[in-house]
């Protein structure tokens, strides 16, 4: 048989020879290849539920693994054909497994040459019967897994992840990969950056060159720094905005007193509800908040005298909670770009109801009394402003000072703690300093104020009196007798410049410190009273550096000094 095999070979051409030994070989490889497939060792995590008539092929599957080759082959290609359907329509269960899952609940056990082994798997995983091919699919989200070390069965190995870990279908895993956080860029970001560049022109500006103005060019001795003043003013006019809150009824609210001793009180609520170059309408774009309640009319609707001011308080708090709960502004800051105005006495008394309010916000109050809780640093002391009318005609005015034949002048109630000692001392003792409770009639209260060097400006039942603003008005100077008050304006304007500032210990020798001023300064003062009283005069429609917007520019002060973010402000240095 060897010698015809060689005969057969060497005859027969070689496209059959190659035919006979490829054939052969495919064979072979096919029948490898289902061995294999039939030995796998895989168990697997990602798991597709699939019809029942999967399930029945899977388990005829398993059932005949033992039987004939014939058989095992027609199962296993059944198998295969299901799985594959269930890969081109996925099932609802099949999208659900993109979101995390509890590894937790149901154990399922595959054969491993005669060796159990147990895969942790989800509740959903274990509707699916067969055991179907790794496919791709999205990495489970899991906390706890336990299994078996597979080079050492006996030894359990427990993984208890921090974070979510990431499990592919070969069951390796990739490192943790962080989150990538990017910063959103908020309004609120535009606004401090906005600041901050004021703050640094503003810091620039105290070396700087004299800037340009149409209206007016503040130099002199009666500001601290006039450079640094008229750059802050100008940033302020480009910047500044103004968010008015509008809750609130009236009369309560968006209203006040504009004529007599509340005047700056309604005066302002009234011209920030219609102004246009300040106000905005916007919340996003504002640097600070206004809280538009009037003490002053909640005195007059609805305080019974002779009860406390609780209900006051408690009204005042009521708002802010109001304003709290429907706006996300005040619980940024915890206040610290809002701001209140009230020239009411109980001004302060009825904000100590919200302690974020004393602690954080702005007060702009014409009581500015230290001893009170009153805090510069933070704090706006404004004017407090008497007027019959809303216009200023006949109130500003005056003689030179070589016509002035009074040294000095007082007309006024006596109560408080400061003019008791003013009248024991100095009323009806000396013809040169005139001191009375009440003007005899046929007697022009202005008309003495003008003849005077010197207007006497005690306080009363408060710190604040508006004599400095009359004083002002009618080129007299002021003297300050006070205790704890910081005048309006400190931050900008050099009181001791144009005014006298006496202390309570000193009432006996008012004559005396009066009359030691030499001539030549008295006038320097008096030239300087005229020059600083457009910062005190309110109009109808406000005026660049009238007493609107020098209130504006204290307060545009203190917003530069609180760096807010949407964690609570913090003050900086």
């Amino acid at each position: 048989m060897g010698e015809g095999f060689k005969i057969w070979f060497a005859t027969t051409s070689s496209s059959l020879k190659i035919f006979l030994f490829v054939v052969p070989l495919i064979l072979v490889s096919g029948f490898a290849s289902v061995l294999v497939q039939k030995g796998s060792n895989w168990a697997l995590i990602f798991t597709l539920p699939t019809s029942s008539s999967s399930s029945s092929s899977s388990s005829s599957s398993s059932s005949s693994s033992s039987s004939s080759s014939s058989s095992s082959s027609s199962s296993s290609s059944s198998s295969s054909n299901t799985n594959l359907d269930a890969v081109k329509k996925p099932s609802f269960q099949a999208k659900e497994r993109d979101s995390p899952v509890d590894l937790h609940s149901e154990e399922v056990v595959s054969a491993d040459n005669g060796r159990s082994r147990k895969e942790t798997l989800s509740n959903e995983a274990a509707l699916g019967n067969s055991v179907s091919p790794p496919i791709p699919a999205q990495p489970l989200q899991v906390q706890h897994f336990k299994r078996k070390n597979e080079d050492n069965p006996n030894l359990s190995i427990s993984e208890h992840f921090n974070s979510t870990t990431s499990i592919k279908e070969n069951e390796s895993k990739d490192p943790p990969m962080k989150p990538r956080r990017r910063r959103v860029r908020t309004n609120l970001d535009g606004l401090e950056d906005v600041l901050r560049r004021a703050r640094i022109a503003i810091k620039e500006a105290i070396n700087g060159s004299q800037l340009r103005d149409p209206d007016y060019i503040p130099d002199g001795p009666i500001y601290k720094n006039a450079k640094v003043f008229h750059r802050s003013y100008l940033e302020m006019e480009k910047q500044f905005k103004i968010f008015v809150y509008k809750e609130g009824e009236l009369p309560l609210f968006h209203d006040g007193p504009c004529r007599l001793l509340y005047t700056m009180e309604g005066q302002f609520i009234n011209k920030m509800e219609v102004n246009k170059k300040f106000r905005t309408h916007d919340p996003e774009k504002a640097h600070v908040f206004y809280l538009p309640y009037s003490v002053t009319r909640m005195v007059q609707y609805i305080w019974v005298p002779g009860t406390p001011m609780k209900r006051l308080g408690r009204l005042v708090l009521d708002y802010v909670n109001v304003i709290a709960e429907k706006h996300p502004y005040w619980n940024r800051s915890l206040g610290a770009d809002h701001f209140m105005l009230s020239c009411h006495d109980w001004g302060p008394a009825t904000s100590f109801f919200v302690p974020d309010l004393v602690k954080n916000s702005i007060r702009a109050l014409c009581n500015a009394n230290t001893s009170e809780r009153f805090n510069p640093m933070k704090d706006v002391s404004i004017p407090e402003i008497s007027l019959k009318t809303s216009r200023l005609e006949g109130l500003i005015g005056g003689l030179s000072p070589s016509q002035r034949t009074l040294l000095a002048f007082f007309a006024g109630g006596n109560h408080g703690f400061v003019r008791p000692i003013l009248f024991r001392h100095w009323a009806k003792k000396d013809p040169d300093i005139r001191v009375h409770d009440y003007l005899p009639r046929r007697v022009s209260y202005y008309d003495l104020m003008r003849q005077s060097k010197y207007c006497l400006c005690p306080s009363g039942y408060e710190v604040a009196s508006p004599r400095v603003v009359e004083a002002l008005y009618n080129g007299c100077v002021p003297v300050l007798i006070s205790k704890s008050y910081v005048p309006p304006f400190s931050d900008v304007l050099n009181w001791n410049t144009f005014s006298v500032i006496v202390s309570l210990e000193d009432i006996p020798n008012l004559k005396k410190i009066l009359t030691s001023i030499p001539d030549r300064q008295y006038i320097r003062m008096q030239k300087r009273v005229i020059q600083v009283r457009r910062h005190f005069e309110l109009h109808v429609t406000p005026k660049r550096f009238d007493v609107f917007h020098m209130i504006l520019h204290s307060i545009w002060l203190r917003r530069l000094n609180v760096k807010v973010s949407n964690k609570p402000g913090d003050m900086l240095d």
